[in-house]
Order: structure tokens, then C-alpha cells, then sequence
């Protein structure tokens, strides 16, 4: 009986052995095979790098422009007099009349902040600013009336929610008339629209140029192996064994890419943040331009090895398949 025990024990523990030794050879076999394909990389330096750019350079635009079009959402998201809101005070209110009206407004949830502009200091304003002093000194009443500046919170500084606010203040009788100036926003908030559209446009195409020629340099690969694909089928080689090399290049062909379109949207930001620090200036505004973030990194390097990984497992799987001993 004890016989017997260590003979099953002795059993299990050859079982077991067998599956660490098949785990241990099944890593070595990956680990080799994806050695030599960066092998084959480096003996073709040439035709390599210029797979390794055309990935890399066609990661790099679309990449750019969200970076660029992330920073114009930033910049608009400062502007906080988008949406500032003037409202004009009915002629005949009085100033208890308005001190009651602002004391309204402060509860409103969609204001953020307001300032009242009394008629003296709307006339010292206009009279500073427009050049015309001698003029304004011989008027003898005041035309300009009261003003309530209204500054919306960020959820309610859209256009449409500009908009609806509007609507809402001048219905208090207090209120006169009601201005928004968000025109130029609009245009913005369309112009960014139609950005991000044509991002993800750009990014499909040259991603599905990328696998294209991913895959047509995979083919080629494959066509100058058929000999030794050939021979390994015949001596009953697998035919994962015969793919992994290719879609170790592609892989390799992708994490370089990666590393390339890194590279150089690091270039391109920098290049441009003077020029569009110089733009910034003009308007009075001062703004750091935001780089690479962790995400964005990895992001980059994710789509850039799916791109080799697609490429490859296409034409793997097409043209291997194809090749059989005669």
C-alpha cells in the first residue's frame, strides 16, 4: 500500500515538474523568438526605419492636434468674460430697488459673481476711455444708466446656457434691457467642434494606412522566408511557432513607432510654444502650453503597438496559411 502511495506521489511530482519544465520552455521559446526578430530589425536598418516612421510620423499628427485642440479647451475655459452678462436698470429704479435686486441674484445658483456699475462710474469709465472729456463736460445729465455685470458659472457659461440665463434676468422687473456677447463663442465652440471631428478623421485614415503598410512589410518578410516556412512544416513544426516571429516584428515595429512619435510631438510642442506664447501675449493672456501627460504617453504607445500587432496578424494569418510543402 505505501508502495503504491509513493508511486502516485512520485507520479504527481513528475506531472508537476513536466508542467513548470513546459511553462519554462514556453517563455524561453517567446523570449528567443522575439530577440531574433529584433535580430532581423537591426540587420535591415534601412527598410526598418522607414516602417518605424511612417508609424511613428503618422502617430505624431493626430497626436499634435489633440494635444493642440486639448489646450485651445483650456484656453477657452479661461476666458471667464465669455459669457459675461450686461444688464441694463429700468430708468425710475431706485437704488433700493437695485441693492434688493442684487440681493436676489446672489442666490441664483447659475451666477457666479456680479458687479454693480453705478451712472457716475459708467460716465468717468466711457469718459477715460472714449477721448471725448470736453464733450462729456458739457452734457448737462447723465444719458448712461446702471449696470449689473452678471459673470455665470463655468456649467452655465455655454452659449445656449448664456442664453437661457439671459431670458431669465430680464424678466425681473428691475431690468431694462439684457446683453450677452457670445457670438464670437459660438464660432469658437463650432470651430472646436468641427477640430475635434477632423482629428478623429485623420487619426482613422493614417491609422488604417499604418496597418496597410504594416502589413504589406509582413508580407514581404513572409514571401522571402517561404523556403524556411517550407522546411519547418515539414519537419511538424506548429503553426504558432512559425507566426510568433512575425508578429514579434510587428510588435517591435510598433513600440519603436511609439517611441518615435514620442519623440517627436516633444519636438513639435516645444517648437511651437514660443509662437503660440507670442499669440497669447497679444491678448493679454498667460498661458502654459500642456504637454505629454502620463496617459497621453501611454495612449500613444498602445494604439502604435496595436497598429504592428493588426498589420502583422493580418498578413500572418493570410499568407502563412498559404505556403505548403509540395
Amino acid at each position: 500500500m505505501s508502495i503504491l502511495f509513493k508511486s502516485r506521489q512520485s507520479g504527481a511530482q513528475q506531472s508537476q515538474i513536466s508542467k513548470q519544465q513546459k511553462l519554462v520552455m514556453w517563455f524561453t521559446s517567446h523570449v528567443r523568438q522575439a530577440i531574433t526578430s529584433f535580430g532581423e530589425l537591426l540587420r535591415t536598418p534601412a527598410a526598418s526605419f522607414m516602417t518605424i516612421a511612417v508609424l511613428g510620423l503618422s502617430i505624431t499628427l493626430p497626436s499634435t492636434l489633440y494635444i493642440l485642440v486639448k489646450n485651445l479647451d483650456n484656453i477657452s475655459a479661461n476666458t471667464q468674460d465669455a459669457a459675461e452678462i450686461s444688464l441694463f436698470i429700468r430708468e425710475g429704479a431706485t437704488r433700493a430697488d437695485v441693492d434688493q435686486l442684487i440681493k436676489r441674484l446672489r442666490t441664483w445658483p447659475e451666477i457666479d459673481a456680479l458687479q454693480y456699475i453705478s451712472p457716475e462710474d459708467a460716465l468717468q469709465e466711457f469718459k477715460q476711455q472714449s477721448g471725448f472729456g470736453s464733450a462729456i463736460d458739457a452734457l448737462q445729465s447723465n444719458p448712461l444708466p446702471a449696470v449689473l455685470l452678471i459673470y455665470p458659472t463655468e456649467k452655465h457659461g455655454s452659449p445656449a446656457a448664456a442664453k437661457f440665463l439671459l431670458n431669465k434676468l430680464t424678466q425681473e422687473r428691475e431690468i431694462e434691457l439684457g446683453k450677452v456677447d457670445i457670438e464670437w463663442l459660438e464660432r469658437l465652440h463650432a470651430i472646436m467642434a468641427v477640430t475635434n471631428e477632423l482629428v478623429t478623421m485623420i487619426a482613422v485614415l493614417l491609422f488604417v494606412s499604418v496597418i496597410l503598410i504594416v502589413g504589406n512589410t509582413i508580407r514581404l518578410n513572409i514571401f522571402n522566408k517561404r523556403n524556411e516556412i517550407m522546411v519547418m512544416k515539414l519537419v511538424g513544426a506548429t503553426d504558432g511557432f512559425i507566426q510568433r516571429p512575425f508578429l514579434y516584428t510587428g510588435l517591435w515595429y510598433g513600440v519603436l513607432g511609439g517611441i518615435m512619435s514620442w519623440i517627436t510631438v516633444a519636438l513639435l510642442l516645444w517648437w511651437m510654444s514660443y509662437s503660440i506664447g507670442d499669440i497669447l501675449t497679444l491678448y493679454r493672456q498667460e498661458f502654459v502650453l500642456a504637454g505629454l501627460d502620463f496617459a497621453t504617453l501611454n495612449t500613444m504607445l498602445l494604439m502604435s503597438v496595436l497598429m504592428g500587432l493588426i498589420g502583422s496578424a493580418i498578413s500572418v494569418k493570410r499568407y502563412v496559411d498559404q505556403i505548403e510543402p509540395e
